[in-house]
């Protein structure tokens, strides 16, 4: 049974600096601008046969649906392939398999010049425009970004789903511990409340991404994405603006990802399952306690 109520992302034409920064940065707030980017070369030039062309020789990262593997460190990639190869997979039919924070613009400078870094106020990070590419029916776990920054998420090819969850509810998703990722075992197409009877307090936002939307990503927002159609996505990011959140995303860069990757070497698959029980039991306690 899916959520019982979803909240709709609220979406707009364009913005100005002002707009974005008042109606959006400041407080907060996700929004899909669907005309933001249609004086960008890319808006007619990108697609799979463009990427081919360009890229189809490049060896990328990729990832299945499989739960963590406790003998890999984080965001460690299950595949490689080229460009070429995974294209001609995303062509045949659905698949799970997912490129996940690839600089495809390192390997691919000139790709550079058929987009504008967006003028809304906030300073990205313009040596970190990172490309997300998946199957039909691919699935992102839900998970936040482990440096909590502002996210412009802009997609192209086809149609991406998009389900987002206010970082205030973040008590209530099963986190588990020393990471950003909720219980995995948690299908967010399909949740079972009698498991994980937290998630009825979540009040989930949902929208779903066409070629050449871009959809804002606060920081700290938890996202689960599904590719309803082949496609891929363009993630242009900023630090976090929040002090707080600044520290946090500090701490997890610098400090908890390698105490995990360190206690995956030491306990393996025993310090998996201890994360999985404990999101379990720190977040049923945190519902009785509000209840």
């Amino acid at each position: 049974m899916a959520f019982d109520h979803y909240i709709q992302i609220e979406r707009v034409e364009k913005l100005t600096k002002k707009e974005f920064i008042e109606n959006y940065y400041k407080p907060q707030k996700p929004v899909i601008m669907t005309k933001q980017i249609e004086d960008w070369p890319a808006f007619s030039k990108w697609n799979f046969d463009f990427i081919r062309e360009v890229a189809g020789n490049k060896t990328v990262p990729l990832y299945d649906s499989r739960k963590t593997d406790y003998t890999k460190k984080v965001n460690e990639p299950d595949f490689t392939m080229t460009m070429s190869e995974y294209i001609d997979i995303l062509e045949k039919g659905p698949t799970d398999l997912r490129i996940f924070l690839y600089n495809l613009m390192k390997d691919v400078p000139l790709m550079k010049s058929d987009m504008h870094w967006p003028r809304l106020g906030i300073r990205l990070l313009k040596s970190m425009p990172l490309v997300f590419f998946g199957g039909q029916n691919a699935k992102v776990f839900m998970h936040y970004d482990i440096d909590f920054p502002n996210i412009f998420h802009v997609h192209f090819e086809g149609q991406k789903q998009c389900v987002l969850v206010d970082p205030k509810e973040t008590k209530y998703m099963y986190r588990l511990p020393y990471s950003w990722l909720c219980n995995e075992d948690i299908d967010f197409d399909n949740p079972d409340f009698e498991r994980f009877p937290a998630l009825r307090k979540v009040k989930p936002y949902i929208t779903t991404l066409n070629h050449g939307e871009m959809l804002y990503m606060p920081e700290g927002w938890w996202h689960y994405m599904k590719y309803l159609t082949p496609g891929f996505s363009l993630s242009l990011r900023s630090l976090a603006g929040r002090p707080s959140n600044l520290w946090k995303g500090f701490a997890n860069v610098a400090i908890i990802r390698y105490y995990d990757n360190w206690m995956r070497k030491r306990k393996g698959q025993e310090w998996l399952d201890y994360k999985d029980a404990e999101s379990i039991r720190r977040t049923n306690a945190e519902l009785e306690t509000s209840e």
